[in-house]
C-alpha cells in the first residue's frame, strides 16, 4: 500500500466533482476508520469523527490541490478531527469527576466499571498520533516514508513515535511488544480492533 503524491496521479481527483469525491470516499473509509478508532477507542466515536472529517473534505472540496495525494489530505483533516474530539473527551471525563467530587454519598457510575481490550487501553495511553502512526505502520502497511509524507513531518519524527509506541506497549502489555517488527500475534490483535469497531458502531 502507498501514499502517491505524484500530482499526475492525483490528477484523477478533480477539485469539486463530486464523483471524484464519492469515490474518495469508498476508498478512504474503511482504512480511516480503523485507524481513527486507534485514537478514540470508541467504535461510535470514531464513526462520527471520520464522518465529520468527510463533511469538512466536502466542504473544502472546491479547493483540494492535486498536487497533494487525495488519500493524505483527507487522513489528515480525520486525525486532527479525533485529536479535537479526544481532548474535548478527556475535558467532559475531568468535569464529570469534578461535578461527583462535589455530590458526596453518589454511589459508583456503572459505566466506570467498562472495560475494553488490553490493547485499546494500551493504545489511549499514547498521545494520539502516536497512536495513529502505529495503526498506519503496522495494520495499514505504510512504512515511514509514506507516514511522513501523509502528516508532512520528517522520517525522522515517525521513527520517533513508532520507538515510543512500542517501548509503551511492550510497558503495558509485555516485552514482545517492544520488537522492531511486531509478531502475527500483535497483527492479529490490530485486526480484530478494526474488526470490532465495525461491529460494534
Amino acid at each position: 500500500m502507498t501514499i502517491n503524491g505524484d500530482p499526475q496521479e492525483n490528477a484523477a481527483y478533480r477539485p469539486g466533482d463530486r464523483d471524484d469525491f464519492d469515490r474518495l470516499y469508498r476508498t478512504c473509509y474503511p482504512r480511516l476508520l480503523g485507524t481513527i478508532y486507534a485514537i478514540t477507542g470508541d467504535a461510535a466515536s470514531a464513526e462520527d469523527c471520520v464522518q465529520e472529517a468527510f463533511l469538512r473534505a466536502f466542504k473544502a472540496w472546491p479547493r483540494y490541490r492535486p498536487e497533494r495525494a487525495a488519500e493524505a489530505w483527507i487522513y489528515q483533516i480525520a486525525i486532527n478531527t479525533a485529536i479535537s474530539h479526544r481532548r474535548r473527551a478527556k475535558l467532559r471525563r475531568i468535569g464529570e469527576v469534578l461535578r461527583r467530587l462535589g455530590r458526596p454519598g453518589l454511589g459508583p457510575d456503572p459505566a466506570d466499571g467498562a472495560t475494553t481490550s488490553d490493547l485499546i487501553q494500551a493504545l489511549s495511553a499514547l498521545p494520539p498520533r502516536v497512536a495513529a502512526d502505529f495503526v498506519l505502520r503496522y495494520h495499514h502497511g505504510y512504512n515511514n516514508r509514506e507516514i511522513a509524507r501523509l502528516e508532512g513531518v520528517s522520517e525522522r519524527t515517525i521513527g520517533t513515535r513508532l520507538n515510543q509506541a512500542r517501548e509503551v506497549l511492550a510497558r503495558i502489555l509485555g516485552p514482545e511488544w517492544g520488537a522492531e517488527v511486531p509478531t502475527s500475534t500483535t497483527l492479529n490483535v490490530v485486526v480484530a480492533i478494526e474488526q470490532r469497531g465495525v461491529s460494534d458502531a
